[in-house]
């Protein structure tokens, strides 16, 4: 695509006398290749701006800045790049998401589990899709790691493109407050915004819970102002959940309602049994009553399940099907995921990093758990630290034996981080090991018949960061060594 071409997009630019061909957006300078327009982003950390030289030398054609800069190549100079990033980006790539039908699920909890529900729903119909998440992107089958939970506009449209041009046709994603409040997902044309609930998490970053609503609340704002009979958008919300209310308020698509305590919801769940195997809950719909069984266990489980649900109806799968899909779901690689290396007793690995997520988690052990629940758990480093000592109260409340270990400490002292965590549970019992694997070693070799061991925090990651060196490290295999040399002993 020409420059000035591109450049159509965006009012107000002073364009270069010259007009080459630009082959790529690039904001990386160490991926520019000849003929890239590159893109200088001021990040937390490093400002692109001071690689310009370096792109130029590596064969850019122009830079896009927010400043002149003195390089060899031109500069087109615009007040944000971030914002001018995305429109770019949208246009390059052929504006991908009005291709496909897009899903978006934003919430404290959730995400992960609830697009891997819709993803299956998808697949079930025979449909080709796409998942950008927590874990990884998955095009059809072809898996792709990711960094952040949603990638910048960049890598978001580029990847959008690319599901088009290999024939996806449905789009699932996790959208983060933080891809929100910076303005990553511009662009992103949603046809469906699914809200799972709102609880304390990145107040490092929000600072408020106002501001951290105000963030999840864009995504269904940005469902747009006016309707396409022919192609409805719909906002999901858990009516269950505070938030709810705001985010009704701020959206003009059309509201989907789900919950169990509220059974003025469109899709609610009630009559609920659950044991360590499963859960099975009475479906109330627009089409009457249905039973459903889960292989998947806990409450949280079920508003999960019901969000996916309510995605599936409108885009009309038929609800025998949509059960049925729901029911053959085993579980997502570290939620509740269950670790079975020959043990007395469950072992149960889980993401919860929340005061909310390890409060449920541990209600629902407490529900099947015989004799004692062992909870091994930390909180990561340079992050949140007003939910530390809320999540240590939560783990001595609900389990018998609080182990508390480290995280991700990342540049934090680990031992500052259990401070922060004992100043909540001063006059309570718990055990404190700084060590992570003979925490966890601790838990498994205390724990007998009719005991539960839960590991909480870290879920599917396989690697754990300290300081600034990524180790590796998989609560799943730490449990499964620390059950075998119980055995020898």
């Amino acid at each position: 695509m020409k420059l000035h071409t591109l450049f159509n997009v965006l009012p107000f630019v002073k364009l270069p006398i010259d007009n080459p061909e630009v082959n790529e957006l690039v904001q990386d300078n160490r991926k520019v290749t000849t003929g890239d327009l590159f893109i200088c982003i001021k990040g937390l950390t490093v400002d692109g701006h001071q690689f310009a030289e370096d792109a130029a030398n590596r064969g850019a054609v122009a830079i896009l800045a927010e400043k002149p800069l003195d390089v060899s190549i031109p500069v087109i100079v615009v007040p944000d790049t971030k914002r001018a990033m995305a429109i770019l980006a949208d246009y390059f790539y052929g504006q991908p998401t009005k291709q496909l039908k897009l899903i978006g699920i934003t919430g404290t909890n959730g995400k992960t589990t609830t697009s891997h529900l819709i993803e299956q729903l998808i697949r079930d119909a025979n449909e080709k899709s796409g998942l950008i998440g927590t874990m990884y992107m998955r095009i059809g089958d072809r898996v792709v790691e990711t960094k952040n939970t949603t990638p910048d506009s960049l890598t978001l449209q580029s990847t959008f493109k690319q599901m088009v041009d290999e024939d996806v046709k449905t789009a699932i994603m996790e959208v983060s407050s933080h891809a929100l409040d910076q303005g990553r997902v511009f662009g992103c044309d949603y046809d469906v915004a699914v809200f799972t609930n709102l609880t304390q998490d990145h107040l490092d970053y929000h600072h408020t819970m106002e501001d951290y609503l105000r963030a999840k609340s864009l995504l269904f704002a940005q469902l747009g102002n006016s309707y396409n009979y022919n192609n409805p958008k719909y906002a999901v919300l858990n009516i269950d959940d505070p938030a709810y209310k705001k985010i009704q308020k701020e959206t003009a698509a059309h509201v989907v309602t789900y919950g169990i305590d509220n059974q003025t919801a469109q899709f609610a769940a009630k009559d609920i049994e659950m044991n360590s195997r499963g859960t099975s809950f009475t479906l109330v719909s627009p089409e009457g009553e249905n039973r459903v069984h889960l292989q998947l266990i806990g409450k949280f489980s079920i508003y999960n399940v019901l969000a996916a649900i309510s995605v599936g109806y409108v885009f009309n799968i038929p609800l025998e099907s949509i059960i049925g899909s729901m029911e053959k779901v085993k579980g997502v690689s570290g939620r509740f995921e269950l670790v079975n290396a020959g043990q007395a007793f469950p072992i149960i690995v889980d993401y919860a990093h929340t005061p909310d997520s390890l409060e449920n988690v541990l209600k629902t052990v407490q529900q099947f758990a015989k004799k004692r629940i062992f909870v091994v758990v930390g909180c990561g480093g340079d992050r949140d630290k007003t939910k530390r000592p809320i999540m240590a109260q939560i783990a001595c409340k609900y389990a018998t034996d609080a182990i508390f270990t480290s995280d991700n400490p990342r540049s934090e002292d680990p031992e500052a981080i259990l401070q922060d965590m004992e100043a909540g549970v001063k006059d309570q019992k718990y055990v404190k090991m700084v060590d992570r694997k003979k925490a966890i070693h601790y838990a498994v070799q205390h724990a007998g018949d009719g005991d539960v061991v839960l590991i909480a925090g870290k879920g599917h990651e396989t690697y754990q960061i300290i300081g600034d060196k990524i180790n590796n490290f998989d609560d799943r295999l730490v449990a499964s060594e620390a059950v075998q040399e119980c055995k020898k002993c």
